[in-house]
């Protein structure tokens, strides 16, 4: 879940998406070409919204927070699959609830730290949610801040995908430039890449690259396994701001460029199997959200 750590008040923010019709492919190990997977196809909705909101926040001599705060996540997702062979999952339901912490520690490096639980089913079913849908996740990350414009760091994730804890390398980087022009590249709890042009004070039109993603725990075939979900989209995300209160809508209009949806024994194994590389091609990708920060 994106927790927006960084920020001094509180955010509401929901986003429909929907990414068109498109074949089903498998891709090989080594140098083969990928193979279609008979007629199937498919297209996806995607329905979330997040809220974070800090509980403490006092900035030293460099503007750099000393935060506590909390946030929630929660994604529905619609998979609209057809001349599938075998069962493929049709909705999926994540909830998150998170607890952060940011820290300087010096003039240069800072601490982020996070603590979380979340619901990964393949069902709206509230009564088939067992704590097998469930999974605690953590991560401890130290930033190194080389310039106003550039934050990299490092560190460890932790969470229970696989039926115990595990532990995973973690990293961050945050670069952006301000102005007229704008330019950001994230790599956080996922990928944004985006340059944008400031058209007064109510209009902003960016040309963006997004990762995004979510995932079911779920028994298949009397075996544990994990459905994931992801894609790769781009294209021209417009933002307006409305009044003078914060609430903002952002669109975007493009394409779905890689959409990975398989499952994988939930092991680690299964996890990082070369043979699992099973996939939605290119197709339209459109977006819509609102955001709504209070100020302090």
């Amino acid at each position: 879940m994106s927790l927006s750590l960084v920020s001094k008040a509180q955010q509401v923010s929901f986003r429909t998406e929907y990414i068109g019709n498109s074949g089903y492919y498998y891709l090989p190990p080594g140098e083969k070409p990928r193979e279609k997977i008979g007629d199937a196809k498919g297209s996806a909705a995607v329905y979330q919204g997040t809220f974070s909101m800090p509980l403490s926040t006092k900035l030293n001599e460099n503007n750099r927070p000393t935060a506590w705060g909390v946030g929630f996540g929660g994604t529905y997702v619609s998979m609209k699959n057809t001349n599938f062979s075998q069962s493929m999952v049709s909705e999926i339901l994540n909830l998150q609830l998170g607890v952060y912490h940011l820290r300087p520690l010096d003039d240069k490096w800072s601490m982020r730290a996070s603590i979380g639980m979340g619901i990964f089913s393949p069902s709206i079913d509230l009564s088939k949610i067992s704590f097998k849908n469930m999974l605690a996740s953590g991560g401890l990350i130290f930033i190194r801040h080389l310039n106003p414009n550039l934050d990299i760091g490092g560190g460890v994730a932790i969470n229970s995908s696989l039926g115990y804890p595990m532990i995973f390398p973690a990293v961050y980087v945050k670069w952006k430039l301000h102005g007229k022009y704008d330019v950001n590249i994230e790599v956080i709890e996922g990928l944004e890449l985006s340059a944008s042009y400031q058209f007064g004070e109510k209009f902003k039109l960016a040309y963006a690259l997004e990762m995004n993603g979510q995932a079911a725990l779920l028994k298949k075939d009397g075996k544990d396994k994990i459905f994931s979900h992801q894609y790769i989209v781009t294209g021209f995300r417009p933002e307006i701001k409305l009044g003078k209160k914060g609430l903002s809508v952002t669109a975007m209009a493009g394409l779905n460029l890689y959409r990975p949806a398989a499952y994988s024994d939930r092991t680690l194994k299964g996890v990082f199997a070369s043979d699992n590389d099973y996939h939605f091609s290119v197709s339209p990708y459109g977006s819509i959200g609102l955001k709504m920060k209070f100020k302090p």
